[in-house]
């Protein structure tokens, strides 16, 4: 089918969005058993950890890990909020600077100042979403506010419930720092994740079995295998490991001058959504098929183009002697394979 859909539905007790765009899935929320990103805490100081500038904190799910902190003693308190997942046996990776994130609008505390996402090109927009937002926060307010590109064409109403909504919560959750470890505010689900990031025009099915009805439940066996096709006789193996997430591109039975040029451009443009459906971060090392030097540039400006409109970030690192490309990728979904088991 053509156009956007928003399927909500629930897989076993969990809740799971997903994102179709001309009938292919391009984005998944699923929910998990861990803390999810966003979650707030009142978080207790334990101890440093020498030579990493951080402190492990306590919190009620658990240590947690905060990166850039100085002058805390145990025992304080600390407001912090869930940046992404932990990986096995390690500590919730958790920041200081504490953001509120809606649909509209970003509160943040810690950066006065009111802002309009740099996508909003025409003036006159520009100038309408300022002028709501100075109507609702306080021209003494210490906090700042950022105007999310989803503003332009929508409701201005709409805007100002959701500016004065998450500032009434900010306010409430900065005001709330003494006492012993709690949960402030937890981090959206992927229903309401489903609504606050996919934002552009889109065919809604909420109804149950909207997954098995689209195809869905399909698309998420076949991202649980390796091997990912990349047309004509090219593919893809997307390898996690322990350490990194190995990709090997492979022409198959394609001997013409071409081919690995071919195999490797198909390769990185499709890479940031297989990552993204896969739930995969951390470090990326792709393993081009053979190609000629002179078409690396290319195949970067491919891969660059490709992250670029990803909404995981991605940090191109370069190439290695050996002609492997590495990523560095924000770990901010849980894989699959641990989220399905």
């Amino acid at each position: 089918m053509k156009g956007r859909l928003i399927a909500l539905d629930h897989i076993g007790d969990r809740e799971a969005a997903a994102l179709m765009v001309d009938g292919q899935v391009e984005d998944l929320f699923l929910e998990t058993d861990q803390p999810a990103p966003g979650t707030i805490y009142r978080a207790i100081v334990e101890r440093p950890m020498k030579g990493q500038g951080g402190m492990f904190l306590r919190t009620p799910d658990g240590s947690a890990f905060v990166r850039q902190v100085k002058g805390l003693a145990p025992g304080q308190t600390l407001l912090v909020q869930v940046t992404g997942y932990a990986e096995p046996g390690k500590a919730i990776p958790v920041t200081h600077k504490v953001l509120f994130k809606s649909r509209y609008a970003i509160v943040t505390p810690d950066a006065p100042g009111i802002n309009v996402s740099r996508r909003i090109k025409d003036d006159d927009a520009r100038e309408e979403l300022l002028a709501v937002a100075h109507e609702i926060m306080d021209a003494g307010e210490s906090f700042g506010l950022i105007l999310r590109s989803s503003c332009e064409g929508a409701d201005a109403d709409e805007i100002a419930d959701d500016i004065a909504a998450m500032a009434d919560l900010a306010g409430q959750v900065m005001g709330d720092s003494t006492g012993d470890a709690e949960v402030l505010v937890e981090g959206d689900g992927p229903h309401l994740l489903a609504w606050r990031e996919w934002t552009d025009k889109a065919e809604i099915d909420s109804a149950d079995g909207s997954f098995e009805r689209h195809g869905i439940l399909d698309v998420l066996d076949g991202l649980t295998i390796r091997d990912v096709p990349l047309g004509g006789h090219a593919s893809m193996a997307v390898e996690p490991t322990r350490a990194l997430v190995a990709v090997d591109v492979n022409t198959g039975g394609d001997t013409s001058p071409a081919a690995g040029l071919k195999a490797n451009l198909a390769a990185v443009k499709d890479l940031p959504r297989q990552l993204r459906l896969r739930g995969l971060g951390g470090q990326i090392v792709i393993d081009p098929a053979p190609t000629a030097k002179k078409d690396r540039r290319q195949i970067e400006s491919a891969l660059r183009s490709a992250l670029k409109r990803d909404s995981v970030e991605t940090v191109f690192v370069g190439w290695t002697p050996l002609g492997h490309i590495e990523l560095q990728r924000k770990r901010d979904r849980l894989s699959l394979s641990e989220v399905l088991t």
